[in-house]
Order: C-alpha cells, then sequence, then structure tokens
C-alpha cells in the first residue's frame, strides 16, 4: 500500500469497519474545561488543516473564545464515531474526512446543521458537488468543506524527454487524453527505458476510474450494483496495465524508493498527493510536471469541519471555521501543506497562482482548477468505502498472487454483496 498523507487509495476502503479506541480529549460534557462558550476545542489530523492557519484563528478570536487544538493521531474516524456515540468530551468543532463523510449521514442528527448558523449564506462560495456531498437526505448541512482532491498525471519530463517523448505538459495532455492514449505512451515508455513502469498499482487507477464516473457501488435506493457495466468497465480497464506489463506492482514500502529512482515515470493522483511526491523523493525536484488525468478528472478525498451537537457555543465554533475556510486562509492551505481548496475564488490569488519550483516552474493550478469544477457529481452511500475494499483486495491478489482477472472480479463482487447486506444495502 502506498504510504501517503492521506493514505487514501485503499486504507480509506479497507478501514472502512475498523476498531479503534476513544480519543482520551475534548471539549463537552465531561471535560474540564469551561462550559459557559468561553472554551472551544477542535479536532483535526496531520495534514487537515494549516498548522499556521489554525495557530491564527487562536489569536485572532482570542478575545471571544479559548480555541485549544488536538492533532488526533490513529483511527481519526473511530475516535471520533466512539466519542460522539459516548456522549463524553466531545470536540466543539471536529474535522471529517471526505471518505468517511456518507457514513455519519445517516447520524445526522449527532452533528449541528450548518445552514441554521449562516453556511447557506456562504454555500455558493464552495463547490457545489463537494458542498452536497455532506448533506442529509432532509437537505441538512453537516460539514463545511476545507478542501477536494482534484485528479491529474503526474510524470518525470527528464524521463519522457529520454525516451524520445514530449514533456510539455501541453503536449502530454494531447498524448494522454484518453486511457488508452496513456497505456500506449507507457508501453513507448518502457520500451525506450527497460526496467520502469507506467504506475505503482492497478488499484490507482480503478479507484480514479470509478470516481470519473456518475454511479458507484450503491444507488440512491441502497440497491447494490457494484456488478454492473459501469464497475465492470473500470475494473478491466485497471486490468490492462497489468496485462500489457506497465504496472509497477508496488502496494508496499519500496514505493517511495521508487520515485526516488525513477522506476515510476508517472503518478496518477489528487492535488494533495503533491506534496507526498516531494516529501518522499526530494531528490527529483524540478523534474516533475502534472497534466490533465486521462479519461477526464475524479475527486479522491478532500474534508470537512462539522460541529457536533454539543458545541457550547455554536455561533462563535461558525465563525471560526468560515474564518479558517474563508477563500484567503484556503488559499494558504494549499500553500502551508497541498491542501487544495473547495473554494474556487481561492484558484486566482497569488498563493495559488504561482511558479512551483518542484515541478519544474510550472503553475499547477492551471490544471487543478479546471479538474476540480469538472468533477463529475455520483452518489456516495455510507456503506460506498465498505463495498469498494474487496475489489481493491483483489485486484492486489491479481498483481501478488497472479490470480485470474475473471476469478478476482466474481470474487470481489460476491464479498462486496455480503458487506453490503450486513449494511443493509438490498
Amino acid at each position: 500500500m502506498d504510504l501517503s498523507r492521506r493514505r487514501f487509495l485503499q486504507a480509506a476502503a479497507l478501514t472502512a469497519a475498523a476498531a479503534g479506541t476513544t480519543a482520551a480529549c475534548g471539549g463537552s460534557s465531561g471535560s474540564s474545561g469551561s462550559k459557559d462558550g468561553k472554551d472551544l476545542t477542535l479536532w483535526y489530523w496531520g495534514g487537515a488543516l494549516s498548522d499556521k492557519v489554525v495557530a491564527e484563528a487562536k489569536t485572532h478570536f482570542s478575545s471571544q473564545v479559548k480555541l485549544t487544538t488536538n492533532s488526533i493521531g490513529g483511527d481519526f474516524k473511530q475516535k471520533l464515531t466512539t466519542t460522539l456515540a459516548a456522549g463524553a468530551a466531545v470536540p466543539d468543532i471536529t474535522g471529517i474526512k471526505g471518505e468517511d463523510i456518507a457514513s455519519f449521514l445517516p447520524n445526522g442528527n449527532r452533528f449541528l446543521d450548518l445552514n441554521d448558523l449562516g453556511f447557506k449564506k456562504l454555500s455558493s462560495q464552495y463547490l457545489d458537488w463537494k458542498t452536497k456531498l455532506a448533506q442529509t437526505t432532509d437537505g441538512k448541512q453537516i460539514g463545511f468543506p476545507i478542501d477536494i482532491g482534484p485528479t491529474a498525471l503526474y510524470y518525470r519530463a527528464d524521463l519522457f524527454d529520454k525516451a524520445g517523448l514530449p514533456s510539455d505538459p501541453a503536449k502530454v495532455a494531447a498524448a494522454t487524453k484518453t486511457w488508452d492514449d496513456y497505456f500506449a505512451l507507457g508501453a513507448e515508455l518502457k520500451k525506450a527505458l527497460p526496467g520502469t513502469y507506467l504506475l505503482n498499482n492497478i488499484g490507482t487507477v480503478f479507484n480514479i476510474a470509478v470516481g470519473q464516473g456518475t454511479k458507484r457501488f450503491i444507488d440512491e435506493n441502497n440497491h447494490f450494483i457494484g456488478d454492473q457495466d459501469h464497475i465492470r468497465a473500470a475494473w478491466d480497464l485497471s486490468v490492462r496495465p497489468y496485462q500489457l506489463g506497465l504496472d509497477g506492482k508496488i502496494n508496499d514500502n519500496t514505493h517511495n524508493a521508487a520515485l526516488s529512482k525513477g522506476t515510476l515515470t508517472t503518478e496518477l493522483g489528487a492535488a494533495w498527493h503533491a506534496l507526498d511526491i516531494e516529501q518522499a523523493a526530494p531528490n527529483t525536484k524540478g523534474k516533475w510536471h502534472v497534466s490533465p488525468n486521462p479519461g477526464g478528472p475524479a475527486n479522491q478525498g478532500g474534508s470537512y469541519l462539522a460541529l457536533p451537537k454539543q458545541c457550547r457555543n455554536p455561533e462563535e465554533a461558525f465563525k471560526i471555521i468560515s474564518w479558517i475556510l474563508s477563500p484567503a486562509n484556503d488559499a494558504r492551505g494549499f500553500t502551508d501543506a497541498a491542501i487544495f481548496p473547495a473554494c474556487p475564488a481561492a484558484y486566482t490569488t497569488p498563493a495559488m497562482t504561482g511558479p512551483d519550483a518542484f515541478f519544474g516552474g510550472q503553475k499547477i493550478i492551471e490544471v487543478f482548477g479546471p479538474a476540480a469544477e469538472a468533477i463529475p457529481v455520483s452518489y456516495e452511500a455510507p456503506a460506498d468505502a465498505a463495498v469498494m475494499a474487496p475489489y481493491l483486495t483483489e485486484l492486489t491478489n491479481i498483481e501478488a498472487k497472479g490470480k485470474k482477472p475473471d476469478d478476482a472480479w466474481k470474487d470481489a463482487v460476491s464479498q462486496a454483496k455480503q458487506i453490503g447486506q450486513r449494511q443493509g444495502v438490498s
């Protein structure tokens, strides 16, 4: 499995039902903090927000409240779920990961409706598709968008040059419009540069291919549709690079080394993955560029801030999250930690429009900005992540064990149906 800042591709699905322990910090009933709303607590995880902006929020609102922040390690979702269920030591403000938001919607009554606090007046500033993903069926808004994960193609321009292929972002975009184009380019790279691979693993392709569509594994009537043509097409597409010998079969801790050594010529990933590449392979600075995702954009990850119903001062808490996630501060989050804003107004700010030295001076917002606004809207059911997990596991079985793709498909569908049925999916 790739070691990334968000551990998104497989970890989100494979830990969808994982157990955990109760967090030991918080700020509602049962805590030692003030009950008059003068003390507020914020839970988030490393990389969820700009630490600099959060630190400034403490100062900015110090005359009204004392804001205490806790960066929670481990399984954030499980710790939050356990704490909410217990009803004690609940934070006043909490983050919710984008891949987890759907699972919280059936229990939306555990959170305040942000529309009652003023979100309706601000909602037009944020991408509509992202906002809707945090709405309950009766229209309650439980999440304030932090960021999104528009996908793109990261590629080693120097290796493209070495292989005699176009390396300019515009020319690469023209050469990789479709998945077929991308795989054909991969074959040329492998021929010119033996020992290199186009991509890390086929689960990456499957995840993005599903996200490029308007349907996923469960429909809005809570029916399982993971055996239908749209999922089978994503499956067949993801198997192709394995069959073509373009798959690095990297599902472990060797990923960073492959990036540093140039074994991987391209990476498919969200905007936040830029920081993963930079941290994993600092020696490759200036050698990477970015172009649009083959076949169109998808979204991976991107999170929210929410106010549990135990929040001691909802009005002030809403002011705080509105300030942290304002367009200007959203843009700073991108500069500080590659947190890509859910607020399009931020895309034109100097913080986001400048050249990126790691990516050869390219203005990568010119790729990610249009992708963000073109992401297809799809329904994501509460059980979606859990139902998706067997597909990713079986794709890994193809790579690691040589399992026949058709057999792996049958097993993935069978297991997904069983998981769905246990979670009330018909």
